[in-house]
């Protein structure tokens, strides 16, 4: 079996988070079986966001930086200029997906990317996102409504990490961020965006069949 639809890719620049997140929101209510699925590739403008699970979460030691209150999973992880974010609309039941299978996909998908560079990059099973030895690189968080799937994966290319300083990243404490750029990868945002689309768009086609 192949894909039902075709996987349409939306190039969309620098955004602002909530308007996209909206954005995101109306197209999953209004989508039905024959909604072909989406990957949106933008960055954002700096901005902190807190997922649902808000339990012991530290607020940001700085207030230059708006934090919004989001429904995807997760805790709180920064966004900004230089970061890859990559939104997967998926019909989860039309993929044969499930959110562990997708997640997987995902983690995978980034870790082919890097191995790629020449870089052994890791997933952690209580903890969603992908490593380079202890330092986080990627992060996910997913939401799903009514088998329908919207949020999706950041990859740290080219940006100022120093934000990341004033959280506990993804809501562990001490935890370390890293990007492409201080790994020695020199490709830019655009060109590792291509090649990673092309994973993506291969893996969940594998899925598929």
């Amino acid at each position: 079996m192949t894909l039902q639809q075709p996987l349409l890719i939306r190039q969309l620049g620098l955004t602002d988070f909530e308007t996209i997140w909206h954005a995101m929101q109306k197209f999953t209510v209004d989508r039905t079986a024959n909604t072909p699925d989406e990957l949106w590739l933008t960055e954002h403008s700096a901005v902190y966001t807190l997922g649902l699970n808000r339990k012991n979460v530290r607020l940001p030691v700085r207030n230059d930086i708006p934090v919004v209150h989001t429904d995807r999973g997760g805790k709180i992880t920064y966004h900004g200029p230089g970061q890859l974010i990559i939104y997967a609309l998926i019909d989860l039941k039309r993929g044969n997906l499930n959110i562990r299978k997708l997640v997987s996909l995902l983690e995978n998908s980034v870790i082919e990317l890097l191995n790629n560079f020449g870089k052994q990059a890791t997933s952690k099973p209580d903890a969603p996102g992908v490593y380079i030895e202890e330092d986080k690189i990627a992060a996910l968080g997913l939401r799903i409504k009514n088998n329908y799937c919207y949020h999706g994966l950041s990859l740290n290319i080219n940006m100022d990490l120093s934000p990341f300083d004033a959280i506990d990243p993804c809501g562990y404490v001490g935890l370390k961020v890293t990007q492409t750029k201080k790994l020695g990868i020199n490709a830019s945002l655009e060109t590792i965006s291509e090649l990673l689309v092309n994973i993506l768009m291969k893996n969940l086609d594998l899925q598929n069949n």
